[in-house]
């Protein structure tokens, strides 16, 4: 796990850029936070750093949004979702392994994400724009943090 701390939604989008270079194509991201913490900035980062040049924008009507990049990326709001017939209405199963997908709200479908999901948490700092963001992924390479010192600071490598 690495723990960073953004001070700007820019530093956001560029830590979810940096995510972007170490993926393979087929990944689960779970994203957890509160409204307006900044799941959506990362994601728009993460979709930049694959090569999408559509403006990334939350799913919260459409359910879930795609992209085209280096991968497909299938961009998902689980806000809504309660039940599994909820979350089969959503197509989501449909969309393993067809791409990268990237889940905000994944408080709403924890028990069915994969053990290899990578988490993303975001959560309020204590100043105003301040976000500290926890990255939990077995393959996440001790280099992830590499050239992050001047775009955030690192609390934490584990």
């Amino acid at each position: 796990m690495i723990e960073l701390i953004s001070t700007s939604c820019e530093q956001t989008e560029q830590f979810g850029e940096k995510l972007a270079k170490t993926l393979s194509g087929t990944e689960i991201i779970a994203m957890f936070g509160n409204l307006g913490a900044g799941k959506t900035a990362f994601t728009r980062g993460l979709c930049r750093g694959l090569g999408v040049t559509n403006n990334v924008c939350s799913p919260t009507f459409a359910i879930v949004n795609e992209y085209e990049g280096k991968f497909r990326v299938f961009h998902f709001d689980m806000y809504r979702v309660s039940t599994i017939d909820d979350l089969h209405s959503t197509g989501y199963f449909d969309y393993l392994d067809a791409g990268v997908l990237v889940i905000e709200w994944s408080e709403n479908v924890e028990s069915i994400l994969p053990e290899d999901a990578i988490r993303v948490t975001i959560k309020y700092g204590t100043a105003e724009n301040e976000r500290i963001i926890c990255v939990e992924w077995a393959n996440l390479s001790e280099n992830f943090s590499d050239g992050l010192l001047g775009k955030g600071r690192i609390c934490s490598a584990r």
